[in-house]
């Protein structure tokens, strides 16, 4: 148990305010909305820079870290691509129409917890070990990858739709 608090409390407070966040725009998208194109990139936008702060150009001793992070970027950059979720398009305002899915929620505490056990480990003591550093690597590679490419399969969409309109 002091194990996990000591992990909870050395916890910055924007990891926790970022939570919070991903929750709440997880909740939210499980009601049909309307929103602006915008918004709909800016969880998107948090996890590839959240994927790309994780690259650590001339931290490690060795280029299989960043081999990993490439490698799983690459590899889940198409699944963002072809599943993208449905929407419609109101014409009059340009604003994107969604369903309500719980696909949001658990995508985003799986990615978040992903990312959070990431941090976790390198806060402890990665250093000692190259195979952690290259799981996390890997891990905030396939978190960049995958949002990059549903970020390119939003806009895209978005921009036939608003031409079909």
């Amino acid at each position: 148990m002091t194990f996990a608090y000591q992990i909870l409390i050395h916890t910055p407070v924007w990891v926790w305010m970022l939570f919070a966040y991903l929750v709440w725009q997880g909740v939210q998208a499980m009601q049909p909305r309307t929103t602006s194109i915008w918004r709909m990139l800016i969880v998107p936008v948090v996890f590839i820079a959240w994927g790309v702060s994780r690259i650590g150009f001339g931290h490690q001793d060795n280029a299989w870290p960043l081999v990993a992070w490439i490698a799983a970027a690459l590899a889940l950059l198409p699944l963002g691509v072809l599943t993208p979720r449905p929407f419609d398009v109101d014409h009059t305002t340009g604003e994107i129409v969604r369903p309500g899915s719980a696909f949001a929620l658990i995508r985003n505490l799986i990615v978040f917890s992903l990312q959070y056990a990431v941090g976790v480990i390198s806060a402890i003591d990665a250093g000692d070990s190259a195979l952690a550093i290259i799981a996390g690597r890997a891990i905030s590679g396939a978190t960049a990858g995958y949002f990059l490419g549903s970020t390119i399969a939003l806009l895209v969409a978005y921009r036939r739709r608003r031409a079909d309109g």
